[in-house]
């Protein structure tokens, strides 16, 4: 295993750009945990075995297995692994894969993420341990996908970490079979993260929405979708996991609700942008030139920096 430390990448200019390294080393003291590269055989099983209690599969059959991640290794990408600083074992408390995408594009692509649910700030962590080892190798954009209904990855990929959704996936891996997706369709946003000046959202993704129209109405007889001249919020259920598992039915026409919004407004140029802390999404034309120029805190306790910490985002 080898440690990720700070180095010349994204040092930080005179634009405001931020300085990477000192995020990514700043990130790990607030969530009490060092990140490394993983690359012997014990340690990828064990980031294995951790997927595969994330996504509640037995450990005989994960949903990435040992040694797909470890060909993923050898081909030239990386498994992240976040260790409480305090010896205690070597089970991960967080794990992410990146890989490379098309070379000319400069693009890498984030194949899975997670991060326990004991380890406050440990999600946004290991996204800036990614980060750091992408910039290094001369990426500037990073690419992954994640389930729009959960809002918490929707707020922690968009707000805390600046990435923009660039397309919405419809039912994009057909049908899935693990513990935390069994009986949905598995539509997906994906999302890009300028690797070079991304940064938190500091404007509030609710301001206008008060005064704006209805357009559609939810499952639940609430507003599903308002409207004003140049902006779009959709709104998702509250826990999505929770009322999969006590209303499969409800979870579904949430997903063909949501969909229908999502694909309208793409067609039409809007791109997701934001998520308020209630569950609505902000969709633009364009990213807001609000998003701050400040690097995020990892020490703030009022900003979602692990998600549920649960899949930050996921290529079941």
């Amino acid at each position: 295993m080898t440690a990720v430390t700070s180095s010349t990448a994204g040092t930080g200019t005179a634009d405001g750009t931020p300085n990477v390294g000192a995020l990514a080393d700043a990130a790990a003291r607030t969530a009490g945990i060092t990140v490394r590269t993983v690359h012997d055989v014990a340690g990828i099983r064990a980031v294995a075995d951790f997927f595969a209690d994330v996504w509640q599969t037995p450990r005989a059959t994960p949903p990435y297995p040992s040694e797909v991640l470890h060909s993923l290794v050898h081909a030239g990408g990386a498994v992240h692994a976040a260790y409480p600083a305090v010896p205690s074992g070597d089970r991960p408390a967080g794990a992410a894969v990146v890989v490379f995408g098309p070379p000319a594009e400069r693009d890498v692509y984030s194949f899975v993420a997670a991060a326990s649910a004991s380890g406050r700030g440990v999600g946004f962590a290991v996204k800036q341990a990614q980060r750091l080892w992408a910039l290094e190798r001369g990426a500037t954009t990073m690419r992954w996908t994640f389930d729009p209904l959960v809002s918490r990855n929707a707020r922690f990929n968009l707000v805390k970490l600046g990435a923009v959704g660039s397309e919405y996936l419809v039912d994009f891996y057909g049908p899935m079979s693990d513990g935390v997706n069994d009986g949905d369709e598995s539509d997906r946003l994906t999302v890009v993260w300028d690797l070079v000046s991304g940064t938190a959202r500091k404007d509030d993704p609710g301001e206008g929405r008060s005064a704006a129209h209805v357009v559609r109405r939810a499952p639940d007889g609430g507003p599903l979708a308002l409207r004003d001249t140049d902006r779009l919020w959709c709104r998702v259920p509250e826990d999505i996991v929770a009322l999969r598992a006590a209303d499969p039915a409800l979870a579904l026409d949430w997903r063909h609700a949501v969909r229908e919004i999502f694909t309208e407004a793409y067609g039409e140029g809007l791109r997701a942008t934001a998520m308020s802390r209630d569950g609505w999404y902000l969709l633009t034309r364009r990213p807001s030139p609000a998003t701050s120029k400040i690097p995020s805190d990892p020490s703030d306790p009022s900003d979602p920096s692990d998600p549920s910490d649960s899949a930050s985002e996921e290529q079941e």
